[in-house]
């Protein structure tokens, strides 16, 4: 079994000096580094996770909650966490949190089995996000607010987003909308109904409360929803919902029942990766959740490395990316998009 010791002998350095190497931040030359993880290459020597830890008060492994990752928005971000995490040698483990909470995060955290943990989901009654709380483990949020827990929080203007759909419809003729609205605890549905609504109301066509429904942030639940929307007469000519997978549901609703684009437009929020897809085309606001993503880790890290910093809050702008989900001229026989 290879040891340390051997990794010292083949790369010339002491015991000590190997441990301080596979140590971030300690004072090791960049070359003496380098020759110390050459020898650990070359001999396939894998550190003992658990005798770092001991040593190190770290486990180096960040726990991540999320929501539906049937959601893409989900996916995205992991996927840039996890580059960023595994960049400075950090392991994540991702946990999906229900309703009553996940209780193999709730048992991870109250033992201090993370370093941190980053909630890409969380309300105020998150019971991953009160436990890591309680015991003061360093947290950010990414697009998520929860008022009352002092952390680090990534996210978009919100509200901003949502009054932009508003001015875009408005700006087009579209005065008779529907909003569906996510899930009432979040933040995100929040702001976004919020400045909407706030917006519409502002410039003189406030939306009624029988066009105000609940998606859940749900692909079904807003299918649904949306049925019972156009089944109206008249029926509201556009349709903004709180994210990208609700409106992808929306517009699975819209074609079923053979609606033309034209006449009720569907938009969203997040810009997934799908939404650019000539299946979809879909009108959404953009929030830049890779950038976002790796923003959160590297606050995250530096609360680990420094929990005395000060709370940080970054906010990203929003923009609304126009696509076919929304024509601006009804489209010739045929050639319907959206």
């Amino acid at each position: 079994m290879v040891t340390s010791r051997d990794v010292a002998r083949l790369a010339g350095v002491s015991q000590a000096t190997v441990s301080r190497a596979m140590t971030a931040n300690s004072e090791v030359s960049p070359a003496t580094r380098a020759r110390v993880m050459a020898a650990m290459e070359q001999l396939r020597y894998v550190p003992h996770a658990g005798a770092k830890a001991m040593k190190t008060r770290r486990t180096r492994t960040i726990g991540v909650v999320v929501a539906d990752l049937a959601n893409p928005f989900y996916p995205e971000v992991l996927d840039e966490l996890t580059r960023s995490l595994d960049a400075a040698g950090f392991r994540v483990v991702v946990w999906n949190s229900g309703k009553t909470g996940n209780k193999d995060a709730i048992k991870a955290i109250g033992e201090a089995a993370v370093d941190g943990v980053v909630f890409a989901t969380a309300t105020g009654d998150s019971s991953e996000l009160r436990a890591a709380s309680d015991v003061r483990r360093p947290i950010v949020l990414i697009n998520r607010i929860v008022e009352g827990v002092e952390c680090d929080r990534v996210s978009s203007d919100n509200a901003d987003g949502g009054a932009s759909v508003a001015d875009f419809f408005l700006e087009n003729g579209r005065t008779d909308v529907a909003f569906i609205s996510g899930d009432e605890q979040a933040a995100t549905s929040r702001d976004r109904q919020k400045g909407f609504l706030q917006r519409m109301a502002h410039l003189g066509y406030p939306v009624p409360e029988h066009l105000r429904v609940a998606g859940g942030f749900s692909h079904d639940r807003t299918e649904q929803a949306t049925r019972r929307l156009l089944s109206r007469s008249p029926h509201p000519r556009a349709i903004f919902c709180a994210n990208d997978f609700m409106a992808l549901g929306a517009l699975d609703a819209r074609q079923e029942m053979g609606v033309p684009a034209h006449q009720c437009w569907i938009v969203g929020y997040d810009d997934i990766a799908m939404a650019s897809w000539p299946s979809f085309s879909l009108t959404t606001v953009r929030q830049p959740s890779r950038e976002m993503a790796s923003v959160g880790a590297r606050l995250l890290l530096e609360r680990i490395e420094d929990p005395s910093l000060p709370p940080r809050d970054v906010r990203f702008a929003s923009a609304l990316v126009v696509r076919g989900s929304t024509p601006l001229t009804p489209a010739t026989p045929g050639g319907e998009t959206g």
